[in-house]
């Protein structure tokens, strides 16, 4: 047992038995389940939605309570603004949301676009800098617009131009542990057709993702490449259906997506 390793599922990344700490993972997982669409969620709901049990979910629930992480009535449980301290040290350090700020302005004062650099964090992507035009008059998500909206992967543009650079194989894993949840009648549901699009994609190298999150937004991404090759981010302009077409987004916001992915890899 003392030499076993333990691989994560997704990501592929391993660690030694003896330095996996369960309660930790057991406790941010928990930490993890509360969301926009559940922002309450009692010890029953916590438990089966970690597969722990009630009195392990119980006494994780009151120990991040006592440490100033939750909240409680007595009988939910929500998050506090302390979650917050992690999310703004990211902001505050990482370098990547730090260089493209002052493109991704620069790009909204041209085209009054909502342009975003997004990295994937398992089922979702999640943007880490954002520039909204100051005359904008529009919602891109039902959340409104702020950094740390989580949509899932397959339904955003950011979300497909990244699985679409993932392995065939790769691709399948992330299908078979999250599926294909429907959010509008054009969010793909079909795998075949969703493997389909995301080859298209990758040939193509962009892609646009037109109301499968929320209806009347449309959205064109592209990925960010670092000076190794890696893909490290993505980068959108989003905007509502009545004010773009697709031929506007492929001749006029492509070529300045791409001019500003290649700046914004000169400086990561």
């Amino acid at each position: 047992m003392r030499d076993q390793i333990i691989q994560h599922e997704l990501s592929q990344e391993t660690i030694k038995y003896d330095d996996y700490i369960a309660g930790l993972a057991k406790g941010l997982s928990i930490l993890e389940v509360f969301g926009t669409d559940r922002q309450r969620l009692n010890v029953t709901q916590v438990a089966e939605r970690t597969a722990i049990t009630r009195t392990a979910a119980r006494r994780y629930l009151k120990t991040l309570k006592f440490l100033g992480y939750l909240d409680s009535d007595d009988y939910f449980y929500w998050l506090t603004h302390k979650v917050l301290k992690f999310s703004g040290a990211f902001l505050s350090t990482a370098h990547l949301p730090k260089v493209a700020q002052s493109v991704l302005n620069h790009l909204s004062e041209k085209t009054a676009l909502v342009f975003s650099v997004v990295v994937q964090d398992s089922y979702e992507v999640v943007p880490i800098a954002r520039s909204v035009p100051q005359n904008a008059n529009f919602r891109v998500s039902p959340f409104g617009i702020h950094l740390g909206n989580r949509i899932p992967a397959h339904a955003s543009s950011t979300g497909k131009v990244l699985l679409a650079h993932k392995s065939l194989e790769e691709q399948k894993n992330w299908i078979r542990l999250y599926d294909l949840k429907r959010f509008t009648a054009y969010t793909y549901t079909d795998e075949e057709t969703f493997l389909g699009a995301l080859e298209d994609i990758k040939m193509k190298g962009y892609c646009i993702s037109a109301e499968e999150y929320e209806l009347g937004v449309t959205a064109i991404a592209i990925p960010i490449v670092n000076q190794t090759g890696d893909i490290v981010a993505s980068l959108n302009a989003v905007a509502p259906m009545n004010k773009v077409n697709d031929h506007y987004l492929v001749n006029t916001v492509l070529p300045m997506l791409r001019e500003a992915a290649k700046e914004i890899r000169d400086m990561i």
